[in-house]
């Protein structure tokens, strides 16, 4: 059982993470939506999971690193979110998971 747990808990982060990237794509487009800001959540989100997104993340930061303080903004909330629906600080590469 507690397997399957970890499992439904990473699953459930790359949906919300990738859910985020989506918004934040069409955010780019309508401007309504915070495209980079949903881009930010979304691939912090997905850094607790894939190593993929967190190369993302370090290749963004150091080619942007004007946008830091926008990003370090998107991170907090992102961890807040997790904080509450999936019981990690999204520091654990994990998910969560123990």
């Amino acid at each position: 059982m507690r397997t399957h747990w970890r499992w439904m808990k990473r699953w459930l982060t790359l949906g919300a993470g990738w859910g985020f990237v989506v918004l934040g794509v069409i955010g780019l487009f309508l401007p309504i939506l915070q495209g980079f800001l949903f881009l930010a959540i979304g691939f912090y989100i997905l850094s607790t999971v894939s190593p993929w997104a967190q190369r993302q993340l370090d290749r963004m930061r150091a080619r942007h690193p004007e946008l830091a303080a926008t990003f370090d903004a998107a991170k907090d909330r992102a961890a807040d979110w997790l904080r509450r629906h999936n019981g990690t600080d999204g520091n654990d590469k994990n998910g969560g998971a123990r």
